[in-house]
């Protein structure tokens, strides 16, 4: 959640934060605010709304070489121009933009008021900047400073701190929430993305928690919060400006679901073994008698991916025999799990941040677990903490609903099947045929996004719905799932998913002319339990827009994708769904790339 920028060197810094701050929009976006270094004065603007808002607001004799920006996620304090990142200092001398969420503040807060502070915002980030500023004038050293405030600190925080004494530095630390260096040329910069840096510089450092950095233009150097220096080695990241246009699409969300041939490709390029028929993921740091000792998988994620990791879990259930389920991982880290030597964990994270599965993972390394990660962005926290794992290679993916790296995630987890399946016991027949699937699936993913302006007629026809059920059965529940979230985070349409045969348990009680069902009914070994399942809303005058493989006259109206494996057409079903849930909330007005009250990299609890 939030966004972070901060630069330090010879250019005009505030033209560069608002661009970094434009790219990070999508962290979060309902305020933004900046504050910049010159000849020891510091200036600040910030407003309630977005970043253009921000923008307009300020003056063309804004300038100073160092400075920090905020786009802000609310957590505390309702979003308003008062509450808005930079926060000051009672002395107008420090500012501090953070992400994260001090747990302590209230009794920080109280402290410091009766010590004769006064406090402008509602938030908890503002105690940081008190805290500093105190520091500052009793160190004389910003880099004391910071590290004293936070040793009184409880919570998470992805921090960057300036002080109007000190022009040509900048203090950063992290803990739970992501800050990486950015180095350029007689210049540097921090982030809490790439995204921000990536017009500027492609060689990054990523902090690890617990750790802070003072950034000046001709270098850097980091240190533990126990003043212990660490040695850091930057790497280039593959990713460069271009993966942030919109590439002329009208939004973000249509592009990403466009490019999902491409992206599946990526994935699946050099993974596939013919010799063997077997997926080749050296990454996953296992050999085949380390791979066998498993008895079970336990898949971890949120949101979307963990449906995926449903997903994921039915493809290893059926491919490699072996027992897996997934849980959301916020539920996971809190009800004290027994951790078993003979199960295999993954953690999916697109952003390789969030927090939820980023905490689930450290504990399960604390209790021995073996654990594998699923991520899009190198270097990310998850990707560093695990075992090993699977990079997606989908590209930075910048609207907030994920598409193409939900389907990336699902085809790791066909490849992840596929692997443990041909180590065990399935059959290099078996393994052949997954393989050809694997292969069809970018073409048939290119054949299905020629029904766009079809499925554009249907998601007008049912947009105005007052919500919407989705069924699936077994392999269809997954998608089911993942189309529910998908219309409901940015159409605002309420949507529900339910296993299909759940439905005469209660749910059959909504069935009614004013509630359709969008049913997943795939061309199996279940189809004509599926059919079943249709007459049963039909004869309760329910609409039915049935996704699947063959048209039926129990449906309304009907989606039909091409057919591949058994156990890969799930991934196929969810394409339709994400152009469904798109065009729905273009007719409802929308704001696609960044629906109310989300945010793309969630790195609090």
């Amino acid at each position: 959640m939030c966004g972070i920028v901060a630069y330090v060197g010879p250019k005009d810094a505030a033209s560069i934060l608002l661009e970094g701050l434009q790219r990070l929009e999508y962290r979060g976006y309902d305020s933004a605010g900046l504050a910049v270094v010159n000849a020891k004065s510091l200036k600040t603007r910030k407003v309630k709304g977005r970043v253009a808002d921000l923008a307009a607001a300020v003056p063309a004799k804004f300038k100073g070489t160092s400075g920090i920006g905020h786009t802000r996620w609310a957590t505390h304090g309702a979003p308003s121009d008062v509450n808005a990142h930079p926060h000051l200092d009672q002395e107008q001398r420090v500012a501090v933009v953070h992400n994260g969420i001090i747990e302590n503040a209230d009794e920080l807060r109280r402290r410091l008021e009766g010590e004769g502070v006064k406090f402008e915002s509602e938030t908890d980030s503002e105690v940081l900047s008190q805290l500093v500023g105190r520091m500052v004038k009793e160190t004389d050293s910003l880099r004391e400073a910071v590290s004293r405030a936070l040793k009184s600190v409880v919570g998470t925080y992805g921090i960057a701190v300036i002080d109007a004494q000190r022009p040509g530095e900048i203090v950063v630390a992290r803990n739970g929430s992501p800050i990486v260096l950015g180095l350029g040329e007689k210049e540097m910069f921090a982030a809490s993305d790439v995204a921000a840096l990536i017009r500027y510089t492609r060689q990054v450092v990523h902090l690890e928690d617990g750790e802070l950095a003072v950034i000046k233009a001709d270098g850097f150097n980091t240190f533990t919060s126990d003043a212990r220096e660490t040695a850091k080695e930057p790497f280039t990241v593959d990713w460069d400006a271009g993966h942030y246009d919109n590439g002329g699409y009208e939004h973000y969300l249509l592009k990403e679901i466009s490019e999902q041939p491409d992206t599946v490709a990526r994935t699946l390029r050099g993974r596939i073994d013919d010799r063997f028929h077997i997926a080749h993921l050296g990454g996953l740091n296992m050999d085949a008698r380390e791979t066998r000792s498993f008895r079970r998988v336990k898949i971890i994620g949120c949101g979307s991916a963990y449906y995926s990791g449903q997903m994921g879990a039915q493809l290893i259930e059926e491919l490699a025999r072996i027992p897996a389920d997934a849980e959301p991982a916020s539920e996971f880290r809190y009800r004290s799990p027994v951790v078993e030597p003979d199960t295999l964990y993954v953690a999916i994270s697109q952003s390789g941040e969030t927090y939820d599965t980023l905490a689930a993972v450290q504990e399960l390394k604390r209790k021995g677990g073996r654990v594998l990660g699923i991520v899009n962005t190198v270097g990310s926290a998850i990707a560093r903490e695990t075992d090993g794992g699977i990079y997606l290679h989908a590209g930075p993916e910048v609207s907030v609903a994920s598409t193409k790296a939900f389907t990336s995630t699902a085809v790791a987890f066909a490849l992840l099947a596929l692997h443990l399946g041909r180590v065990r016991d399935l059959s290099p027949a078996d393994g052949r045929r997954i393989c050809e699937g694997l292969r069809r699936l970018p073409e048939q993913i290119k054949e299905i996004l020629t029904l766009e302006d079809r499925i554009r007629d249907l998601a007008k026809k049912y947009a105005d719905s007052p919500g919407m059920m989705f069924v699936g059965r077994v392999r269809g529940y997954p998608v089911a799932r993942e189309g529910a979230q998908k219309l409901k985070e940015i159409s605002y349409v309420h949507a529900e998913a339910y296993p299909a045969s759940e439905l005469k348990h209660g749910p059959l009680a909504l069935i009614s002319p004013e509630l359709p069902t969008v049913a997943i009914v795939p061309d199996d070994e279940l189809l004509d339990k599926n059919l079943t399942t249709l007459g049963e809303i039909r004869a309760r005058h329910g609409r039915i827009l049935m996704v699947g493989h063959r048209t039926s006259e129990a449906a309304d109206d009907c989606i039909v994708v091409p057919k591949n494996e058994v156990e890969l057409d799930p991934i196929l079903l969810t394409i339709p769904l994400q152009l469904f849930a798109y065009h729905a909330a273009v007719a409802l007005e929308r704001d696609v790339d960044r629906p109310r009250n989300l945010a793309k990299s969630v790195t609090v609890e």
